[in-house]
């Protein structure tokens, strides 16, 4: 592996990553009658980082050897069982909680229509999660933990890529009232906290993928996350008093994640017990 060709295309990958998500946007303001949530701007925003990634991979060195493409279910179901169960989990407990303290309410959850449409985004968000975790996991945490830096910088360079470039997604692409049901504060303000909540899940999310040496189990548990709580929230079937939000929105809310911080701490104490440290490139000399 040489060093000096990993961190050039890192940086080719962070800038173009940081900043594809703004040109998307002054796509959508030439092309302003479309769809919401389904506009030009935002397919190139959610698809470019792949594109690079496959680029990088293919004609600039990088290579495919590390990619995490292989499912790897010989002695990891148990861990695909664990990225499906995370976060149904950590909700359970989230409303548990929230109702105990009469934070929540469930007057309008109809568990048929639910779970009906839960299984319809899961799959869906099973196609679009391998674009992100292919980008985030596979590349981005895969070529940053070749270079052997210390796990907590490891964690805040991906949690900190990863939310900069939903930036575009909060301030732009995102709907107000999207953003209303989940928090009531400002466009900005929801940015700031979705990127420190990021943060604290890159932490579950890169260590369920050292454990594995796969992306398919994170895009397993993105995909969950993405299909259960988000519809949970956003379409109405629970209901957070006014101001608890902060502390108790399966979303966002500083509960759920200090929960999940535990859980992807965990999570690295038991890669470190198992001893995955290199299985990338056990056998391969790292060049300055």
């Amino acid at each position: 592996m040489d060093r000096r060709l990993t961190k050039r295309n890192l940086l080719i990958f962070t800038i173009i990553a940081l900043g594809i998500g703004w040109i998307g946007v002054m796509f959508d303001r030439i092309l302003p009658d479309q769809k919401e949530e389904e506009t030009l701007g935002m397919a190139i925003w959610l698809i470019t980082p792949l594109l690079v990634v496959i680029l990088l991979r293919t004609f600039f060195g990088d290579g495919w050897k590390d990619a995490g493409l292989k499912p790897n279910f010989k002695n990891n179901f148990q861990w695909y069982v664990i990225a499906f169960l995370i976060f149904p989990i950590v909700t359970g407990i989230t409303l548990f909680l929230g109702n105990l303290w009469g934070w929540t309410s469930f007057e309008a959850f109809n568990s048929e229509t639910y779970f009906s449409i839960f299984f319809s985004l899961l799959l869906v968000n099973i196609l679009k999660n391998i674009f992100e975790e292919s980008v985030w996991r596979g590349y981005l945490a895969s070529k940053l933990y070749q270079l052997k830096i210390p796990d907590l910088w490891l964690y805040l360079i991906v949690g900190l890529i990863w939310g900069f470039w939903h930036l575009p997604y909060y301030l732009e692409f995102l709907p107000y009232e999207a953003i209303q049901s989940v928090l009531p504060v400002s466009k900005m303000a929801f940015a700031w906290i979705a990127i420190i909540n990021m943060m604290a899940w890159t932490v579950m999310f890169v260590e369920i993928f050292l454990i594995t040496r796969s992306v398919w189990p994170v895009v397993l548990l993105h995909a969950v996350e993405d299909a259960l709580i988000n519809h949970l929230v956003i379409d109405g079937y629970i209901q957070v008093s006014s101001g608890k939000e902060i502390w108790i929105s399966p979303i966002c809310g500083i509960i759920p994640t200090l929960l999940y911080l535990i859980i992807g701490l965990a999570l690295r104490k038991k890669r470190k017990k198992l001893g995955r440290r290199d299985f990338f490139f056990q056998n391969d000399q790292i060049s300055a």
